[in-house]
């Protein structure tokens, strides 16, 4: 075994503890940029490190989730003023 292959192998055990901590992390930073995006104020460099480590089709479901949760939320509002 050389030196290189103890590394990988060391390497994916703390890229597999990691892992959990970075889709949560993820989620986190995908939650964070969609409630940005719908202010419409985003720092370049933060909209250029969202563009390259989110999934685009996760974004899309985020977005879409938080556009249906932000119309609730206003239906919500209107029913208990109104009603």
């Amino acid at each position: 075994m050389s030196g290189n292959d103890r590394n990988d192998e060391s390497g994916g055990a703390k890229e597999g503890a990691g892992a959990a901590k970075q889709k949560k992390s993820g989620v986190l930073q995908l939650a964070k940029a969609v409630a940005w995006s719908f202010f419409g104020i985003r720092k370049r460099a933060d909209l250029e490190a969202d563009a390259a480590q989110l999934h685009p089709l996760a974004l899309i479901a985020a977005g879409l989730i938080g556009a249906v949760l932000f119309i609730v939320v206003l239906l919500l509002i209107v029913h208990a003023v109104v009603g």
